[in-house]
């Protein structure tokens, strides 16, 4: 087990994506500490992976992570029930739909708020523990939109391209303290919210049927739970000494490629 004996800190991880980090770094041999916008389904989380893992290996508190005060207090929450944490999730996010004609400044702020503004302000809580541990592994869930994005994610796009120049530039900062900083770019991943998304956009019930191949060669999109193995992966000592690296998480080549002919 690639995590035994680590503390793990996930934002975002009360469904989703980040619940599914959390059931992999548990199986992992990692201990969790959950987190959420809502209260019940963070406590149902924590209940759930409690009656699977063990409830002294999972944690969690629920609060509002656009709240620049809340980092310090999910750290401090983290440490009081651990004693310590190891590594650091930075997956909560937002993905509103906004292009250069429909954006507002409260719109941008809010995406910037969650999106960017907290992840990097949960590294900062977080770095008296891991300067204190002499180590620690922090993982960025970003997008393959950092590079450019389609034109309805233009807020979305742009918070998720900082988070990639962010982790790279504290990456290189944080090497000397053995302190790593990686990112994971992750194409398009099925989830309850992206199902909801999607019939509110107009599509049917079983949009999964007819994909294009164009965004999913393989026929069918990314899994929650692919995107997880390799979180662990990057949490984990078995990616060490790496570090400031982005990592795409997608099913084709995003350089290069020219598969116009195709379509």
């Amino acid at each position: 087990m690639i995590l035994e004996n680590k503390n793990i800190l996930i934002t975002g991880s009360s469904s989703g994506i980040g619940r599914k980090i959390a059931e992999e770094a548990l199986k992992e041999g990692a201990s969790v500490f959950l987190h959420g916008l809502r209260e019940q389904l963070v406590e149902a989380a924590i209940t759930e992976l409690g009656s699977l893992y063990g409830q002294e290996r999972v944690g969690g508190l629920a609060g509002d992570i656009a709240n620049p005060e809340f980092p310090v207090q999910l750290c401090a929450a983290a440490i009081r029930h651990f004693g310590r944490i190891d590594g650091l999730i930075n997956n909560a996010g937002i993905s509103p739909r906004h292009n250069i004609d429909s954006l507002t400044a409260e719109a941008f702020e809010q995406v910037m708020a969650i999106n960017l503004r907290a992840p990097m302000l949960m590294i900062q809580a977080c770095m008296e523990n891991f300067r204190k541990l002499g180590s620690g592994s922090i993982v960025n869930i970003g997008s393959i939109n950092a590079h450019c994005g389609q034109p309805d994610l233009l807020i979305y796009s742009v918070s998720k391209g900082g988070l990639q120049t962010m982790t790279r530039n504290l990456g290189d900062a944080f090497g000397p303290e053995k302190i790593r900083v990686n990112q994971l770019n992750v194409g398009w991943t099925y989830t309850e919210n992206e199902h909801k998304l999607q019939l509110a956009e107009g599509r049917p019930e079983n949009w999964l049927d007819d994909l294009s191949p164009l965004s999913a060669p393989t026929g069918m999109i990314l899994l929650p739970e692919q995107v997880a193995q390799h979180a662990v992966f990057w949490l984990s000592d078995k990616s060490v000494p790496v570090t400031g690296t982005v990592l795409e998480v997608e099913q084709y080549p995003l350089i290069g490629r020219n598969r116009i002919a195709d379509s």
